[in-house]
């Protein structure tokens, strides 16, 4: 043994003269208060280290120390049994003395000298009358078995012999793990001679024969028929977690249908039965993993899936719907959609939680149905179009895409889709709805006698017109009610001064103004009104340009169907007259905002292309023919988009490997293996670092002229930091006692604190540390190297900070266009960072950005096509900690040719939005 690892032994300084006896240090157990039984208890510790143990004082100890609540002497105690002879404890007549004893050696199974003389203590144990002891003696004989194999070399045969005569659970568990770890053969041999009653076994018994069978068939078993047989019986066990594991397993033992739907069912039953949401979600997605792979087998389940549904939790049922409606087929879709069309009737007759969460969820996933099978469109689009006077507006919202789709794919459907949003218009309350409602009939009612029916509809909802010659005549009238109320009273408008005494006893003057005009404008305005007249007098003039193109498409339309030109020019000058009469009330008091200068503009256009109608111009293709076709190809390229998202394709080069799964010794497709499960769920095996990369990962600590120089290798695995930190002694001093302290700011935990180490001269020293991390903020490591000098002296070392990169947590995502806007209207952090770059285009910048922010651009690829000097897109990602990232750029290229604009991030945290604009701002310098 060298000089650096010979034993280090502790003397404590013990006063002689005031040595007690043992009668004395019992008695003082016995009879003292908690004060002098710590003072014992500390005299009895000094004792036992210097040598002088005191084997009789053990259950004196026990006795009257044990019960005490004192937390200074529960300290005290902890002491003590790391000092008392473990012989001694190990032959306690106590058994929770003994068995805690037992689980300490575990703890100390490199101490090979220690543990010698133990083993035939250990060995009696396993005899003990209570179960405590021998569940521990058991893992004790594993821990000194796997460590020092010689001096238990019986210990299989021993543990065989054990599990054989055992009765209690838990230790006929211990047991059995032994035999899995050390003797495979043993553990499989048990598990044939059980596998009769296996049902009946203990839980934790059931789980470890699980993993026993996992690796048995990894190792090509002889016994595959058998344990299939097995795990098919753990599927009716009472405990969900064994069902859960006894599910997994059956698929990675066969592929055959039987089996897989006997899982699938398992997990399903499991989602319905276990109450804890998180778990729901967990066996959700392994339903999910197990359909993708063996979809065509799921047919049959597809019922089953759906009364998940009655989960009250909201992300549950999205979780839920979302694999429905991935197993729906033309041959259940009928029943998928009546199975949605009743939940959706029961979220209006009675109270759901989270109702209208639901009720959209419910909406998004008809129009997912109808849009993908167009056998049920007919039947579901009138049913929906009931909720387009919902008080949930994203609902209706939803409704109003959905029919939009629709009556745009299924031009059969135009007809009754109209007539129904005809008489649905005054019911509506939403400005978004009638804004989709009004461009719907504008584009597709199509009949002169349909086109009369909807301007009717529309005057209806618009109240009398003009709509501020009305209201002035209505407050007109109210005034003269209020003169008649008042005749003979002589108080009109007036000013009324009164003294008021303030808190410090000074006066001040109150005036009072009572104004009968704008008490009667507020009455006006408060009055009941048609539903479109009330939008427009709220303020909502984007709603009234809607109108006037929608006007504009109707009448054109009736002036090319329709040779009656007197109706024609009826129609013509009604909805000009609705026209001018949105922009006069936008200008005037009755408007509670004023008409903006964008939807006057276009309001006034609509007018023009009216008055002159006979003229046809260009213009008129352009409301009739060019809107409709702009929305049927971004329908298209919609779905287009959306069916190449969703196949992934498999690229395979002429000489790559065919693998015949057929013909492997696995006979199935599915990992088996947990460590190789555990390093994909990590993201290990897709990890490809080269020596560059790692190179870029290392951070200089301390400067090359300090005593010590030392360098890290950052690399992060998952939700851990793994610091690598290489120490170079640059003296020719031994350094003794050195430490590495680390310290963190930010959501940064340290998980072990490293040891000490002994440096020689010129030598070299490597340690590791983990850093747990738990959420996507900027974080920073910090730290210094302490150590001793020849002369005993404390030296120091600061080293320089490790800023953690979060590029390493955000990944590239995808989310809808009303997702990202939903999002975008939540999220409460805005970070807006100034663009101004000398790139060649706004194209390449994009790129740019996107590269150094790991985000992926919502914004379709023909929406940003052409030559232009201008470019808005929406970017989004997810770190691996669930937190959304978004971002919108939008820039434009000068005659100059630099890029300005800004780059506007939002999330739901403060530190991932500044991070992220940090992000750009520093790849903008680069």
């Amino acid at each position: 043994m060298s000089s650096q690892e010979a034993t280090c032994y502790t003397v404590v300084y013990e006063d002689s003269s005031e040595a007690p006896s043992t009668q004395d240090l019992r008695n003082a157990l016995q009879k003292g208060s908690d004060e002098v039984k710590i003072d014992t208890l500390r005299k009895i510790i000094v004792l036992t280290i210097n040598g002088n143990s005191q084997p009789q004082l053990l259950m004196p100890i026990i006795q009257y120390c044990l019960p005490s609540r004192n937390k200074q002497l529960k300290k005290l105690l902890h002491f003590y049994w790391e000092v008392c002879p473990k012989m001694i404890l190990v032959q306690h007549p106590n058994e929770y003395i003994r068995g805690a004893t037992l689980r300490f050696l575990q703890k100390i199974s490199r101490d090979q000298e220690l543990l010698e003389p133990l083993i035939p203590i250990c060995r009696s144990c396993l005899e003990h009358r209570h179960s405590y002891v021998r569940k521990n003696a058991v893992f004790a004989i594993y821990s000194i078995f796997r460590e020092y194999e010689h001096l238990v070399p019986d210990a299989p045969e021993l543990i065989q012999t054990f599990l054989a005569a055992e009765s209690d659970a838990t230790c006929k568990r211990n047991a059995f793990v032994f035999l899995a770890n050390c003797a495979m053969p043993k553990a499989v041999e048990y598990v044939a001679q059980v596998h009769d009653q296996i049902g009946n076994l203990d839980e934790l018994l059931q789980m470890a024969i699980i993993d026993v069978i996992r690796l048995d068939c990894k190792n090509d078993s002889t016994h595959r028929a058998r344990w299939i047989r097995c795990i098919f019986e753990l599927l009716n066990a009472s405990s969900h977690a064994v069902q859960y594991e006894a599910a997994t397993t059956l698929t990675s033992l066969t592929q055959h249908t039987a089996a897989v739907k006997a899982a699938a069912t398992t997990f399903i039953n499991l989602v319905l039965k276990e109450s804890d949401n998180n778990v729901k979600l967990i066996v959700l997605d392994r339903l999910d993993t197990l359909r993708s792979k063996h979809g065509h087998m799921f047919d049959n389940l597809i019922m089953d899936v759906l009364q998940v549904l009655s989960s009250a939790d909201i992300e549950v049922r999205r979780k839920a719907t979302s694999i429905a409606l991935s197993m729906t087929s033309s041959r259940n879709v009928e029943d998928v959609v009546s199975f949605f069309k009743k939940q959706l009737q029961r979220t209006q007759d009675q109270d759901y939680e989270k109702a209208p969460e639901y009720r959209q969820l419910l909406i998004q996933s008809i129009h997912v149905c109808a849009v993908k099978f167009s056998e049920v469109a007919a039947s579901v689009v009138h049913a929906l179009m009931e909720f387009l006077g919902d008080s949930n507006n994203p609902s209706a919202l939803d409704v109003v895409a959905f029919v939009r789709e629709v009556v745009e794919k299924f031009p059969a459907l135009r007809p009754s889709i109209t007539e129904h949003l005809i008489r649905t218009l005054p019911e509506i309350r939403s400005g978004k709805v009638y804004r989709g409602i009004l461009w719907i009939l504008g584009e597709y009612v199509e009949s002169a006698d349909e086109i009369v029916d909807t301007l009717v509809e529309v005057r209806k909802v618009l109240g009398e017109i003009p709509i501020l010659a009305a209201e002035q005549r209505l407050l007109d009238e109210t005034g003269v009610e209020d003169e008649e109320r008042k005749n003979g009273d002589d108080k009109k408008e007036s000013s009324t001064i009164k003294p008021k005494v303030l808190a410090d006893g000074t006066y001040a003057t109150e005036t009072a103004f009572s104004s009968t005009t704008s008490a009667r404008l507020e009455a006006v305005k408060s009055a009941n009104k048609p539903p479109l007249r009330a939008l427009l007098l709220g303020g909502d003039f984007f709603t009234g340009s809607v109108l006037a193109a929608a006007l504009t498409k109707l009448v054109l339309r009736y002036s090319d169907l329709s040779s009656d030109k007197k109706k024609a020019n009826a129609l013509r000058a009604e909805a000009m007259l609705i026209m001018t009469s949105t922009i006069r009330v936008g200008q005037s008091k009755f408007s509670s905002a004023p008409i903006d200068e964008d939807s006057s503009e276009r309001i006034l256009n609509c007018i023009q292309t009216l008055s002159e109608l006979e003229v046809k111009p260009v213009v008129h293709d352009v409301f009739l023919s060019d809107t409709k076709a702009a929305y049927s190809r971004c329908t298209e390229k919609g779905g287009r988009e959306e069916r190449t998202r969703g196949c992934k394709q498999d690229v395979v080069q002429i000489d790559d490997l065919l693998t015949f799964r057929q013909f492997t010794k696995k006979a199935t497709a599915d990992v088996i293996d947990y460590d190789e499960d555990v390093g994909r769920a990590t993201g290990a095996g897709e990890m490809h670092e080269d020596f560059i990369s790692n190179l870029s990962r290392i951070s200089q600590l301390t400067g090359f002229s300090d005593p010590i120089y030392a360098e890290a290798y950052v690399k992060v695995h998952g939700f851990d930091i793994m610091l690598d930190v290489l120490l170079v002694n640059q003296t020719s001093n031994t350094l003794q006692n050195l430490c590495l302290d680390f310290a963190t700011l930010g959501d940064l935990k340290i998980v072990e604190r490293p040891t000490v180490y002994t440096v020689a001269p010129n030598g070299f020293q490597s340690i590791k540390a983990t850093i747990k991390v738990s959420s996507t903020e900027t974080g920073v490591i910090f730290g210094s190297i302490l150590w001793e000098g020849p002369d005993l002296s404390e030296q120091a070392v600061i080293l320089s900070d490790i800023h953690v990169d979060i590029m390493d947590y955000i990944k590239p995502a995808y989310c809808t266009e009303a997702q990202f806007r939903n999002m975008w209207t939540e999220f409460e952090w805005e970070n807006r960072v100034n663009v101004s770059t000398t790139m060649s285009g706004p194209r390449e910048y994009l790129k740019h950005i996107m590269k150094s922010t790991n985000m992926s651009c919502l914004t379709p690829e023909g929406a940003m096509a052409g030559d232009s000097d201008f470019l808005s897109a929406n970017m989004y990602a997810r770190s691996l900690f669930g937190e959304d990232a978004l971002a919108n750029l939008s820039i434009e290229r000068l005659e100059t040719g630099t890029i300005t604009g800004h780059v506007r991030i939002r999330s739901k945290t403060q530190g991932i939005a500044l991070s992220l604009g940090d992000r750009i701002t520093m790849g903008a310098k680069t």
